[in-house]
């Protein structure tokens, strides 16, 4: 299982229930990453998605603790136990993880790649992803050079970190 994200300064991930910035690049590189993939998220990120439905060619999965929750283009499961269900057969390597703070913190122990942009400013953010950098339990195995939103100005990088 991999997880990907978009981390501030303060690995802060998200606000007011969105995403803490626009950048065009890092969209670029998160459907890159999750094309053709089962998708695991959390109901508050699917309706953070364009229209508050599933995207377009993934298999989209939503965790929600209300067992009655359903929307346009997705499988909803009430539990870890169901999404477990749910994923057999479906290989470790195609099932990414997408948010929010909740799922990412139940199931970053599953998860053996972490595809983390780090954005090089601080957003105030409300929701947090744990520290990769202070975690024993990963190393950090690629980085791209340092880029820059054209628009903004913001600078970022792509970090990909294995577990031990």
């Amino acid at each position: 299982m991999r997880l990907i994200l978009a981390a501030d300064e303060k690995w802060g991930i998200g606000k007011n229930g969105g995403l803490l910035c626009h950048l065009p690049e890092d969209l670029k590189y998160f459907k890159e990453k999750t094309t053709g993939k089962t998708v695991v998220m959390g109901r508050v990120t699917l309706e953070s998605l364009p229209g508050g439905k599933g995207l377009p060619n993934r298999r989209n999965i939503v965790l929600s603790r209300d067992p009655d929750f359903v929307a346009e283009g997705v499988e909803t499961v009430s539990s870890e136990e169901e999404l477990w269900s749910t994923l057999t057969g479906t290989k470790q390597e195609d099932i990414m993880v997408i948010g929010g703070e909740q799922i990412y913190k139940a199931l970053l122990p599953f998860c053996d790649i972490c595809y983390v942009t780090k954005i090089y400013q601080d957003f105030q953010a409300d929701r947090f992803f744990v520290n990769l950098d202070q975690d024993e339990n990963f190393t950090c195995k690629q980085i791209s050079d340092v880029k820059t939103d054209e628009t903004s100005g913001i600078k970022f990088q792509f970090f990909e970190y294995v577990r031990n």
